[in-house]
């Protein structure tokens, strides 16, 4: 037989339409791969008293290429973990924060009870100005004023 890089190059094409005939999308270049080295084995393999060479490598090199999408199928399966499934087996990481609120408000006895509702949802809840303006339903403005005073305020009881 030939040298394997002439038959590579002649049976490319054949490759390339089972490829195409397989619906194989994704992993184009590793399915080629897949499909030279199964060429490789068919020319190994291959007995001329049996038939045409060209029929056996297009059996042989689809056949190896369907048992491939099955592994990678049965791979993905066994270890890509769907993102539903995923977040139902994990904890609630988020603890009860309601002793670590009273922890919290305790150092903030100074300040306002909107002051208060600002610093908890800055430091709870990781709001922005906007998104506490728009749950408490105040303006942005009313929220930055919260804000000024309680960092005011804190920053005052920290020097002391």
């Amino acid at each position: 037989m030939e040298s394997f890089e002439q038959l590579a190059e002649q049976y490319q094409p054949m490759i390339h339409k089972i490829i195409y005939s397989l619906h194989l999308y994704t992993n184009k270049e590793e399915f080629y791969q897949h499909g030279l080295i199964a060429l490789w084995e068919a020319s190994q393999r291959f007995n001329p008293e049996k038939g045409n060479f060209t029929n056996y490598a297009y059996t042989f090199i689809r056949c190896r290429l369907l048992e491939e999408l099955g592994k990678m199928a049965r791979a993905n399966e066994r270890y890509v973990c769907k993102e539903g499934e995923f977040w139902g087996t994990v904890p609630d990481w988020q603890p009860n924060r309601t002793l670590e609120n009273e922890i919290l408000l305790s150092y903030c006895e100074v300040l306002t009870p909107h002051q208060q509702k600002w610093l908890l949802y800055t430091i709870h809840d990781g709001l922005s100005v906007k998104e506490i303006a728009e749950k408490e339903k105040v303006s942005v403005s009313a929220v930055k004023q919260w804000r000024m005073g309680a960092r005011g305020k804190l920053r005052e009881q920290v020097k002391n």
